[in-house]
Protein backbone atom coordinates (compact mmCIF):
# COMPACT_ATOMS: atom_id res chain seq x y z
CA UNK A 1 0.00 0.00 0.00
CA UNK A 2 1.20 3.35 -0.77
CA UNK A 3 2.16 5.70 1.94
CA UNK A 4 -0.59 8.32 0.59
CA UNK A 5 -3.54 5.42 1.47
CA UNK A 6 -2.29 4.83 4.91
CA UNK A 7 -2.35 8.74 5.08
CA UNK A 8 -5.99 9.06 3.74
CA UNK A 9 -6.90 6.66 5.93
CA UNK A 10 -5.12 8.59 8.85
CA UNK A 11 -6.46 11.36 8.23
CA UNK A 12 -9.94 10.11 7.79
CA UNK A 13 -9.76 8.52 11.28
CA UNK A 14 -8.80 11.70 12.61
CA UNK A 15 -11.64 13.20 10.70
CA UNK A 16 -14.13 10.67 11.95
CA UNK A 17 -12.95 10.97 15.95
CA UNK A 18 -13.53 15.03 15.44
CA UNK A 19 -16.88 15.04 14.26
CA UNK A 20 -18.33 12.06 16.42
CA UNK A 21 -19.17 13.84 19.43
CA UNK A 22 -20.55 16.99 17.46
CA UNK A 23 -23.87 16.89 15.94
CA UNK A 24 -25.02 15.10 18.27
CA UNK A 25 -28.72 14.67 16.76
CA UNK A 26 -27.26 13.27 13.74
CA UNK A 27 -26.62 9.94 12.19
CA UNK A 28 -23.24 8.44 13.04
CA UNK A 29 -23.16 7.01 9.38
CA UNK A 30 -23.15 10.51 8.11
CA UNK A 31 -20.84 11.97 10.38
CA UNK A 32 -18.41 9.01 9.23
CA UNK A 33 -19.32 10.31 5.56
CA UNK A 34 -18.69 13.83 6.31
CA UNK A 35 -14.97 12.66 7.54
CA UNK A 36 -14.42 10.61 4.90
CA UNK A 37 -15.32 13.49 2.65
CA UNK A 38 -12.95 15.67 3.76
CA UNK A 39 -10.35 13.24 3.89
CA UNK A 40 -10.80 12.15 0.11
CA UNK A 41 -10.04 16.43 -0.14
CA UNK A 42 -7.23 15.91 1.77
CA UNK A 43 -8.33 18.31 4.52
CA UNK A 44 -9.07 18.16 8.14
CA UNK A 45 -12.78 18.53 8.98
CA UNK A 46 -13.44 22.06 9.84
CA UNK A 47 -16.93 21.64 12.31
CA UNK A 48 -17.40 24.90 12.34
CA UNK A 49 -17.65 25.67 8.61
CA UNK A 50 -20.06 22.57 8.46
CA UNK A 51 -22.08 23.86 10.92
CA UNK A 52 -22.49 27.17 8.96
CA UNK A 53 -23.43 25.55 5.79
CA UNK A 54 -25.99 23.35 7.54
CA UNK A 55 -27.19 26.91 9.28
CA UNK A 56 -27.12 27.96 5.66
CA UNK A 57 -29.37 24.78 4.44
CA UNK A 58 -31.70 25.67 6.90
CA UNK A 59 -31.95 29.32 6.14
CA UNK A 60 -33.05 28.89 2.39
CA UNK A 61 -35.37 26.02 3.16
CA UNK A 62 -38.58 24.60 4.98
CA UNK A 63 -38.90 22.53 7.68
CA UNK A 64 -39.82 19.68 5.70
CA UNK A 65 -37.42 20.06 2.99
CA UNK A 66 -35.60 17.23 1.25
CA UNK A 67 -32.48 19.49 2.16
CA UNK A 68 -33.36 18.87 5.91
CA UNK A 69 -33.46 15.03 6.02
CA UNK A 70 -30.84 12.29 6.79
CA UNK A 71 -28.34 13.74 4.43
CA UNK A 72 -28.51 17.40 5.19
CA UNK A 73 -25.13 16.89 7.19
CA UNK A 74 -23.70 15.44 4.26
CA UNK A 75 -24.98 18.16 1.56
CA UNK A 76 -23.94 20.70 4.33
CA UNK A 77 -20.19 18.75 4.60
CA UNK A 78 -20.16 19.08 0.76
CA UNK A 79 -21.13 22.67 0.42
CA UNK A 80 -18.40 23.09 3.57
CA UNK A 81 -15.93 22.08 0.76
CA UNK A 82 -16.93 24.30 -1.45
CA UNK A 83 -15.40 28.55 -1.77
CA UNK A 84 -18.72 29.67 -2.50
CA UNK A 85 -21.04 28.14 -0.39
CA UNK A 86 -24.22 30.36 -0.68
CA UNK A 87 -23.56 30.49 -4.54
CA UNK A 88 -23.47 26.90 -4.87
CA UNK A 89 -26.34 26.32 -2.58
CA UNK A 90 -28.40 28.77 -4.45
CA UNK A 91 -27.57 26.81 -7.68
CA UNK A 92 -28.25 23.63 -6.05
CA UNK A 93 -31.96 24.64 -5.62
CA UNK A 94 -32.42 25.92 -8.71
CA UNK A 95 -31.73 22.38 -10.13
CA UNK A 96 -33.35 20.68 -7.42
CA UNK A 97 -36.64 22.72 -8.66
CA UNK A 98 -35.55 21.80 -12.41
CA UNK A 99 -35.54 18.12 -11.32
CA UNK A 100 -39.03 18.71 -9.59
CA UNK A 101 -40.73 20.08 -12.62
CA UNK A 102 -39.65 16.03 -14.54
CA UNK A 103 -41.75 14.77 -11.81
CA UNK A 104 -38.69 13.29 -10.13
CA UNK A 105 -40.17 12.90 -6.55
CA UNK A 106 -38.88 14.62 -3.56
CA UNK A 107 -36.35 12.81 -1.32
CA UNK A 108 -32.41 13.02 -0.21
CA UNK A 109 -31.86 11.20 -3.43
CA UNK A 110 -33.27 13.74 -5.28
CA UNK A 111 -31.64 16.35 -3.19
CA UNK A 112 -28.20 14.80 -3.56
CA UNK A 113 -28.94 15.01 -7.22
CA UNK A 114 -29.11 18.41 -7.30
CA UNK A 115 -26.42 18.91 -5.85
CA UNK A 116 -23.98 16.58 -7.67
CA UNK A 117 -25.45 18.34 -10.91
CA UNK A 118 -24.68 22.00 -9.85
CA UNK A 119 -21.45 21.47 -8.44
CA UNK A 120 -20.55 19.10 -11.45
CA UNK A 121 -21.51 21.43 -14.62
CA UNK A 122 -22.33 25.20 -15.44
CA UNK A 123 -25.68 26.73 -15.82
CA UNK A 124 -26.24 26.72 -18.82
CA UNK A 125 -26.03 23.21 -19.32
CA UNK A 126 -28.64 22.58 -15.86
CA UNK A 127 -31.60 22.13 -17.85
CA UNK A 128 -30.11 19.78 -20.18
CA UNK A 129 -28.63 17.83 -17.59
CA UNK A 130 -31.75 17.94 -15.72
CA UNK A 131 -33.49 16.19 -18.64
CA UNK A 132 -30.78 13.74 -19.40
CA UNK A 133 -31.00 12.47 -15.88
CA UNK A 134 -34.74 12.21 -16.43
CA UNK A 135 -34.22 10.62 -19.85
CA UNK A 136 -31.59 7.65 -18.36
CA UNK A 137 -34.18 7.15 -15.61
CA UNK A 138 -37.06 6.55 -17.56
CA UNK A 139 -35.02 4.94 -19.95
CA UNK A 140 -33.95 2.03 -16.66
CA UNK A 141 -37.63 1.89 -16.00
CA UNK A 142 -39.08 1.11 -18.82
CA UNK A 143 -36.00 -2.30 -19.19
CA UNK A 144 -36.04 -3.16 -15.77
CA UNK A 145 -39.47 -1.92 -13.95
CA UNK A 146 -39.37 -3.31 -10.82
CA UNK A 147 -35.94 -2.58 -9.61
CA UNK A 148 -35.95 1.05 -10.65
CA UNK A 149 -36.86 3.69 -8.07
CA UNK A 150 -35.14 6.73 -6.06
CA UNK A 151 -32.49 4.93 -5.20
CA UNK A 152 -31.61 5.81 -8.95
CA UNK A 153 -31.34 9.42 -8.72
CA UNK A 154 -28.35 10.02 -8.00
CA UNK A 155 -27.03 7.59 -10.62
CA UNK A 156 -28.86 8.31 -13.16
CA UNK A 157 -27.66 12.33 -12.83
CA UNK A 158 -24.00 10.76 -13.02
CA UNK A 159 -24.85 9.22 -16.12
CA UNK A 160 -26.50 12.71 -17.57
CA UNK A 161 -23.41 14.37 -16.61
CA UNK A 162 -21.48 12.22 -19.06
CA UNK A 163 -21.57 12.57 -22.57
CA UNK A 164 -23.16 8.89 -23.29
CA UNK A 165 -25.98 8.43 -25.58
CA UNK A 166 -29.02 8.52 -23.59
CA UNK A 167 -30.81 5.88 -25.34
CA UNK A 168 -27.39 3.66 -26.37
CA UNK A 169 -26.62 4.26 -22.48
CA UNK A 170 -29.47 3.36 -21.23
CA UNK A 171 -29.25 0.09 -23.26
CA UNK A 172 -25.76 -0.42 -22.31
CA UNK A 173 -26.87 -0.39 -18.29
CA UNK A 174 -29.74 -2.98 -19.13
CA UNK A 175 -27.14 -5.28 -21.16
CA UNK A 176 -25.14 -5.19 -18.49
CA UNK A 177 -28.06 -5.96 -15.93
CA UNK A 178 -28.43 -9.12 -17.71
CA UNK A 179 -25.18 -10.26 -18.08
CA UNK A 180 -24.58 -9.65 -14.38
CA UNK A 181 -28.35 -10.93 -12.60
CA UNK A 182 -27.16 -13.90 -12.44
CA UNK A 183 -23.84 -13.59 -10.55
CA UNK A 184 -25.05 -11.49 -7.75
CA UNK A 185 -27.64 -12.17 -4.80
CA UNK A 186 -28.85 -8.29 -4.87
CA UNK A 187 -30.49 -7.48 -8.14
CA UNK A 188 -31.00 -3.62 -7.45
CA UNK A 189 -27.16 -3.17 -6.90
CA UNK A 190 -26.77 -5.21 -9.84
CA UNK A 191 -28.46 -2.02 -11.70
CA UNK A 192 -26.11 0.18 -10.05
CA UNK A 193 -23.22 -2.00 -10.74
CA UNK A 194 -24.28 -1.39 -14.52
CA UNK A 195 -24.86 1.85 -13.84
CA UNK A 196 -20.84 2.35 -13.44
CA UNK A 197 -19.60 -0.04 -15.69
CA UNK A 198 -21.81 1.64 -18.27
CA UNK A 199 -19.43 4.72 -18.25
CA UNK A 200 -16.58 1.98 -19.35
CA UNK A 201 -15.17 2.20 -22.90
CA UNK A 202 -15.01 -1.45 -23.30
CA UNK A 203 -17.67 -3.18 -21.26
CA UNK A 204 -17.14 -6.69 -22.15
CA UNK A 205 -13.90 -6.09 -20.57
CA UNK A 206 -14.67 -4.59 -17.77
CA UNK A 207 -17.68 -6.88 -16.88
CA UNK A 208 -14.73 -9.63 -16.79
CA UNK A 209 -12.97 -8.01 -14.93
CA UNK A 210 -15.11 -7.68 -12.15
CA UNK A 211 -16.00 -11.12 -11.90
CA UNK A 212 -12.28 -11.55 -12.09
CA UNK A 213 -11.71 -8.85 -9.17
CA UNK A 214 -14.78 -10.33 -7.40
CA UNK A 215 -12.88 -14.02 -7.10
CA UNK A 216 -9.81 -12.67 -6.35
CA UNK A 217 -11.46 -11.12 -3.46
CA UNK A 218 -13.37 -13.92 -1.96
CA UNK A 219 -10.15 -15.68 -2.08
CA UNK A 220 -9.00 -13.26 1.14
CA UNK A 221 -12.09 -13.30 2.67
CA UNK A 222 -12.97 -9.86 1.14
CA UNK A 223 -17.31 -9.79 0.06
CA UNK A 224 -17.36 -6.70 -1.83
CA UNK A 225 -20.68 -8.17 -3.71
CA UNK A 226 -23.10 -7.77 -1.23
CA UNK A 227 -25.73 -5.69 -1.42
CA UNK A 228 -24.19 -1.50 -0.59
CA UNK A 229 -20.79 -2.96 -1.81
CA UNK A 230 -20.89 -4.32 -4.99
CA UNK A 231 -21.34 -0.45 -6.74
CA UNK A 232 -17.98 0.00 -5.18
CA UNK A 233 -16.36 -3.33 -6.95
CA UNK A 234 -17.44 -1.47 -10.81
CA UNK A 235 -15.47 1.33 -9.79
CA UNK A 236 -12.15 -0.78 -8.71
CA UNK A 237 -12.73 -2.32 -11.84
CA UNK A 238 -12.32 0.48 -14.30
CA UNK A 239 -9.41 0.96 -12.50
CA UNK A 240 -6.42 0.27 -14.93
CA UNK A 241 -4.61 -1.19 -12.05
CA UNK A 242 -3.18 -5.30 -11.50
CA UNK A 243 -5.53 -7.09 -9.42
CA UNK A 244 -3.55 -8.44 -6.91
CA UNK A 245 -2.53 -4.61 -6.11
CA UNK A 246 -5.98 -4.17 -5.55
CA UNK A 247 -6.60 -7.04 -3.40
CA UNK A 248 -3.78 -6.07 -0.91
CA UNK A 249 -4.39 -2.63 -0.83
CA UNK A 250 -8.19 -3.48 0.39
CA UNK A 251 -7.13 -6.58 2.43
CA UNK A 252 -4.35 -4.04 4.28
CA UNK A 253 -6.48 -1.17 4.13
CA UNK A 254 -9.03 -2.58 6.34
CA UNK A 255 -7.35 -4.23 9.01
CA UNK A 256 -5.30 -0.79 9.61
CA UNK A 257 -9.00 0.28 9.75
CA UNK A 258 -10.70 -2.21 11.98
CA UNK A 259 -7.91 -1.17 14.41
CA UNK A 260 -8.82 2.25 14.79
CA UNK A 261 -10.72 3.69 17.34
CA UNK A 262 -14.01 4.48 16.83
CA UNK A 263 -13.80 1.25 13.89
CA UNK A 264 -14.36 -1.65 15.40
CA UNK A 265 -17.28 -4.12 14.76
CA UNK A 266 -19.61 -3.07 17.56
CA UNK A 267 -19.79 0.58 15.44
CA UNK A 268 -18.70 -0.19 12.37
CA UNK A 269 -20.32 -2.69 10.27
CA UNK A 270 -18.17 -4.96 7.46
CA UNK A 271 -19.87 -3.75 3.92
CA UNK A 272 -19.76 0.08 5.91
CA UNK A 273 -16.00 -0.56 6.84
CA UNK A 274 -15.75 -1.71 2.64
CA UNK A 275 -17.09 0.97 1.25
CA UNK A 276 -14.79 3.24 3.18
CA UNK A 277 -11.57 0.98 2.38
CA UNK A 278 -12.78 0.89 -1.60
CA UNK A 279 -13.32 4.56 -2.09
CA UNK A 280 -10.22 5.52 -0.18
CA UNK A 281 -8.26 2.54 -2.27
CA UNK A 282 -9.91 3.71 -5.68
CA UNK A 283 -9.18 7.65 -5.25
CA UNK A 284 -5.61 6.77 -4.52
CA UNK A 285 -5.31 5.08 -7.57
CA UNK A 286 -7.06 7.27 -9.98
CA UNK A 287 -5.00 10.08 -8.22
CA UNK A 288 -2.27 8.25 -9.82
CA UNK A 289 -3.75 7.46 -13.28
CA UNK A 290 -2.33 9.43 -16.24
CA UNK A 291 -5.11 9.73 -18.16
CA UNK A 292 -7.42 12.49 -16.77
CA UNK A 293 -10.23 11.62 -18.12
CA UNK A 294 -10.56 7.94 -16.26
CA UNK A 295 -9.13 9.48 -13.06
CA UNK A 296 -11.93 12.21 -13.35
CA UNK A 297 -14.77 9.82 -13.84
CA UNK A 298 -13.24 7.57 -11.33
CA UNK A 299 -13.53 10.25 -8.51
CA UNK A 300 -16.74 11.54 -9.41
CA UNK A 301 -18.00 8.12 -9.53
CA UNK A 302 -16.56 7.28 -5.90
CA UNK A 303 -18.25 9.97 -4.38
CA UNK A 304 -21.46 9.18 -6.21
CA UNK A 305 -21.45 5.66 -4.95
CA UNK A 306 -20.19 6.17 -1.33
CA UNK A 307 -22.83 8.99 -0.81
CA UNK A 308 -25.61 6.77 -2.74
CA UNK A 309 -24.39 3.95 -0.82
CA UNK A 310 -25.01 5.38 2.63
CA UNK A 311 -28.34 6.97 1.70
CA UNK A 312 -29.87 3.47 0.80
CA UNK A 313 -28.03 1.89 4.07
CA UNK A 314 -29.14 5.15 6.98
CA UNK A 315 -33.01 4.71 4.64
CA UNK A 316 -32.77 0.99 5.44
CA UNK A 317 -31.68 1.84 8.93
CA UNK A 318 -34.17 4.70 9.74
CA UNK A 319 -37.19 2.14 8.70
CA UNK A 320 -35.74 -0.87 10.52
CA UNK A 321 -35.86 1.09 13.77
CA UNK A 322 -39.22 2.85 12.74
CA UNK A 323 -40.93 -0.41 12.29
CA UNK A 324 -39.63 -1.67 15.91
CA UNK A 325 -40.73 0.96 17.31
CA UNK A 326 -44.17 0.66 15.79
CA UNK A 327 -44.37 -3.21 16.73
CA UNK A 328 -43.13 -2.76 20.64
CA UNK A 329 -45.79 0.81 20.71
Amino acid sequence: MENETKNILALFVSNAQTIRKDFIMHNAMTKRLAALLYAQANKSIDCDAIRQSYDLIKQNTGLFSSFRGNMSLCIAAMLSLAPNRQELFDRTLEVYSLLKTTKLRASDFLAVSAFQIASQTEPLRYQETVNRTRDFYDGMKRRNFFITGQDDYIFAAMLGLSDLDVDSGAERVAEIVDRMKNEFWSKNSVQTLAQILALSDSCDTTVSRVLTLRDALRKHRIRLDKAYTLPTLGVLALLPVDTNVIVQDIDEAQHILRKQKGFSSWSVTKQELLIYVAATTASEHAHGEKDGVVAAAVSTSVTNIIIAQQVAMIAAVSASTTAAASSSS
